[in-house]
């Protein structure tokens, strides 16, 4: 049995070590307690940009010599920007653990963003944007997640090409300084490794770093707008959109939440796949998921079909959903569980996985679970588990979008009580 570490550093770093001895590489996260959520309201995109730059130069090397020297050491390594966290992940040899720590400490603690980087980095970014106009999904995608968490939450992260416009290599560094230090870094480390040294290799280089600033804790609000909204754009496709309110990992329903959406759209076996696609040919794509930020969740249905089929599958889609409560089977709810189930021993294959796993641990619950726990509560769930879930959490409030060459025709009957909000953008 994992004999897992969680506790916190004097620098303020809070961590969880979870030691396997038989592995041959140490996975490590620090994710820092920021993100697009963090964006100043005029400058969305600015964590974004801070991402993509934060590593292209320090006090002691150029971007170049970072990058040769995480190469030299063999470490496998990403930066990516979330809403509520900016994660640096990476993967290397146990030999090489302090190593690819202190890299990461060189170019955290000291970046000097050069000027040259940061210009590129917004004109990728503008081009990113340009790009996201093409992507019929990716536009549906923006639309959806503004209505569902508002701002910040739902702002896109590259931010609008008015706001990449505005920001300077000061704000940059203004970011950095107002959002980065150990008291808002979580670690998470699975591996060939124990959890003294991950302590005091941790603590040694990141010691120092920052005022001991335990900010970022906090739930970002949520500012969802049920309504009706199309956007039309000449496309052979229409795209469709669906969101309500739902539950967060730590909440006692998030369980059947789960399996609710595992038997919708957990393979090719679901329901929204067979019922939807196979036997009535209505969509092209459709898929059924839940977004988390801590204190918060939101089920999103999506699809993509013809605007002359569009409003038959918009019905369709929700009939589905709501029918689950009255006809579901023990046997899709196993089959559901079982996946579940099966991602999560399969993942423990995965030293990477696991660390990944052990850090949102921290992030939700601010302790390690283990995999018993986990899977107990979604074996535990039921039929009637299910039933209850569905009509404790009603659709009747929820967002639609649809972005294509046709509206939806009036469904103020069904549910969105918002007048349709037309956009041509």
């Amino acid at each position: 049995m994992i004999e897992y570490v969680h506790d916190s550093l004097p620098c303020g770093i809070e961590y969880g070590v979870a030691p396997y001895p038989g592995r041959r590489v140490v996975s490590f996260q620090i994710r820092v307690l920021s993100g697009s959520s963090a964006d100043p309201m005029d400058k969305g995109g600015l964590a974004r940009l801070l991402v993509e730059t934060i590593d292209k130069g320090t006090q002691k090397r150029g971007g170049r010599e970072l990058s040769d020297a995480f190469d030299a050491i063999g470490a496998s390594w990403r930066i990516g920007c979330g809403r509520e966290t900016l994660t640096c992940s990476t993967t290397v040899l146990p030999e090489h653990f302090e190593q690819a720590v202190a890299l990461h400490a060189e170019y955290l603690r000291s970046p000097t963003f050069p000027l040259d980087a940061f210009e590129v980095n917004v004109d990728l970014a503008k081009q990113e944007l340009l790009a996201l106009e093409d992507d019929a999904q990716g536009v549906a995608d923006k639309m959806i997640m503004w209505r569902a968490f508002g701002s910040p939450l739902g702002r896109h992260p590259l931010g609008e090409t008015e706001s990449l416009d505005r920001m300077t290599r000061e704000d940059l560094q203004q970011f950095w300084q107002a959002q980065f230090g150990a008291g808002r870094m979580l670690v998470s480390v699975a591996g060939a490794i124990d959890a003294q040294t991950v302590a005091e290799v941790f603590q040694r280089n990141f010691d120092g770093f920052g005022a001991f600033d335990r900010t970022g804790r906090d739930f970002v609000p949520v500012e969802f707008a049920p309504g009706v909204m199309h956007r039309n754009k000449d496309l052979e496709q229409e795209q469709i959109g669906i969101c309500w309110p739902g539950v967060d990992p730590t909440h006692e329903d998030f369980p059947p939440q789960q399996a609710m959406l595992g038997v919708l759209s957990g393979g090719m076996s679901s329901r929204l796949f067979t019922e939807i696609r196979e036997k009535q040919g209505l969509v092209y794509w459709v898929n059924a998921w839940q977004e988390t930020p801590r204190g918060t969740g939101m089920i999103f249905l999506c699809a993509s079909t013809t605007p002359q089929r569009c409003d038959q599958t918009y019905k369709t889609l929700m009939r589905e959903v709501d029918r689950l409560a009255e006809d579901i089977e023990a046997e899709e709810l196993e089959r559901a569980v079982t996946g579940m189930v099966s991602s999560l021993e399969t993942r423990g294959d995965s030293t990477n996985s696991r660390c990944n796993e052990l850090g949102t641990d921290l992030f939700y619950f601010g302790r390690p679970r283990r995999d018993e726990e986990k899977i107990d509560r979604i074996r535990a769930v039921s039929v009637d588990d299910i039933r209850r879930y569905l009509n404790t959490y009603p659709r009747d409030r929820r967002c639609v979008v649809t972005l294509g060459p046709k509206a939806l025709a009036d469904i103020s009957d069904d549910g969105c009580a918002v007048a349709s909000e037309q956009g041509s953008k």
